[in-house]
């Protein structure tokens, strides 16, 4: 049996600069940070003697014959990528939800390759997984998804994630002192709107875009990295959450889905409840907030606002891992 162990990102600045059809032509960056919250992937050899050759247990259980009959259709298309013939188990758990904003679909991907990497003795290191993470569900799946999330959940920790024109990418980690990351994670709070959406169809209302009407946009999207990084290195926070209300309110311009009449009342009233921005993460239309709220006055808010989900987190180091391993039966391919 092997585990691997995935963590969620949060990304500040600079999301739509990430999409191929901009940065490639116009490079682009994205400052984020990967949170202590995770997606755990168990995968065993499942021995023969079963009525089903492939057992896939998510919010659904598949006891199935053939990878075609999967339903998983990220599993389904993996275990076709690698020509896996041998029965597999494979358990999926999460501690977020999907469709949330925090990178999810990204996280499980990227999860999922390395942990089949593993499984079938190969060595991967992190440029690699993360290239090909992107490549399988941006060729393979065929989503209209951003590079960043892959790049963020392999990695690990706060990055600037630079996007070269004609295409590839650099991680550059953010050399952020532990009293600042201490005080800005104590001033951040992730609020759950209960509102699930599926990234690729939101980004799909704008992407087309990026060249023409909404270009001005994603170059002010873009700036905002450089300023984030600035007031993290100077360990000015209350500047770089009055930042994320400024990115945010740039980022609505780029597409009507990515906000509606229930979101903009949450946001307005947290603002008005002393909150100095905040962003939904993701493409929009749903999941998580993020807002920067100094922490005397993150009491009384949560207070007012019972309905919605607060989630506690810590900001963590470490990128995509196997958690466990055990010698098994090698599988055939």
């Amino acid at each position: 049996m092997i585990i691997s162990k995935t963590p969620y990102r949060i990304s500040f600045f600079g999301g739509g600069s990430d999409y191929p059809a901009w940065y490639v032509k116009n490079g682009g960056a994205v400052l984020s940070a990967t949170v202590d919250k995770y997606i755990y992937i168990s995968c065993r050899h499942l021995p023969p003697f079963f009525s089903h050759k492939y057992r896939i247990v998510w919010s659904q259980i598949e006891n199935v014959k053939e990878i075609s009959q999967i339903k998983h259709k990220v599993v389904r298309e993996m275990l076709k990528h690698f020509k896996i013939k041998d029965g597999l188990e494979i358990h999926y758990d999460g501690d977020l939800p999907a469709r949330s904003g925090m990178g999810s679909s990204s996280v499980f991907v990227v999860g999922l390759m390395n942990l089949l990497n593993n499984f079938l003795g190969r060595k991967i290191k992190k440029e690699l997984l993360a290239q090909e993470s992107i490549n399988f569900e941006q060729k393979i799946m065929r989503e209209t998804v951003g590079s960043q999330d892959q790049i963020a959940a392999t990695y690990g920790g706060f990055n600037k994630i630079i996007f070269r024109t004609g295409g590839g990418f650099n991680v550059r980690q953010i050399s952020v002192k532990k009293k600042t990351i201490q005080e800005l994670n104590k001033n951040l709070l992730l609020v759950y709107t209960g509102i699930d959406r599926t990234a690729h169809y939101i980004a799909k209302s704008y992407i087309k875009k990026l060249q023409t009407s909404k270009r001005s946009y994603i170059l002010e999207i873009s700036n905002f990295v450089k300023e984030g990084e600035k007031f993290l290195n100077n360990g000015d926070l209350n500047h770089f959450g009055k930042l994320l209300h400024e990115s945010w309110l740039v980022k609505k311009c780029l597409s009507s889905s990515i906000s509606n009449s229930r979101i903009d009342e949450i946001y307005n009233d947290v603002m008005k409840k002393g909150a100095l921005g905040g962003k939904l993460l993701g493409a929009g239309g749903g999941g998580f907030f993020l807002f920067y709220i100094p922490y005397y006055k993150q009491k009384s808010i949560i207070n007012h606002f019972k309905k919605l989900i607060t989630i506690p987190f810590n900001f963590t180091s470490e990128g995509s891992k196997i958690l466990f391993k055990t010698i098994d039966d090698k599988i055939n391919v």
